[in-house]
């Protein structure tokens, strides 16, 4: 077990991830935040709690995207629904996809899939917490990474928010 990120190390990624959003988005309006449910969801509250105080008279959209009848992964096993959220429409409008560890792609691509359903996005961005870069299975990549590692296969990140700690393990 390593500690990739400890409490304060988190903070600030976070902290610099809605940083480095506000910065290539001068306006909100027109832009939409979707944590990827389950895990991605955390990491899009904190991003925007960051954001709120940055800018707490900005009208910020956030929703929820669950993508479990999505993923061409997992077969072979009854599958449990998470909530999906998404009050507003996504027609136009810039989206900006939350989750926490990018590792093959292929949650990020059954997202996408998912997204289809709500209306076309003028333009996808993805925002990441952990980049496992070279275990991809599909082309691609994140916008925004708050920490891009290293790993074998064999290996497993993991956000442990009571903790507040990323973990290799």
């Amino acid at each position: 077990m390593k500690t990739i990120l400890d409490k304060q190390q988190l903070q600030l990624t976070i902290l610099r991830l809605a940083h480095q959003l506000l910065e290539n988005n001068l306006s909100l309006k027109d832009v939409v935040f979707i944590g990827i449910q389950p895990r991605g969801v955390e990491v899009g509250v904190k991003i925007m709690e960051c954001i709120r105080q940055l800018f707490p008279d900005e009208k910020l959209q956030y929703g929820i995207l669950d993508i479990t009848f999505y993923r061409d992964d997992v077969r072979d096993e009854l599958h449990v629904a998470n909530t999906t959220d998404i009050p507003f429409s996504i027609e136009g409008k810039k989206v900006v996809l939350i989750d926490d560890v990018l590792y093959t792609g292929r949650t990020i691509r059954a997202a996408l899939d998912a997204l289809q359903d709500f209306g076309r996005a003028k333009k996808v961005e993805l925002c990441v917490l952990v980049d496992r870069r070279f275990n991809r299975e599909l082309p691609i990549q994140p916008d925004y990474c708050g920490k891009a590692i290293d790993t074998v296969v064999s290996q497993k990140v993991k956000v442990e928010w009571d903790k507040e700690a990323v973990v290799l393990y």
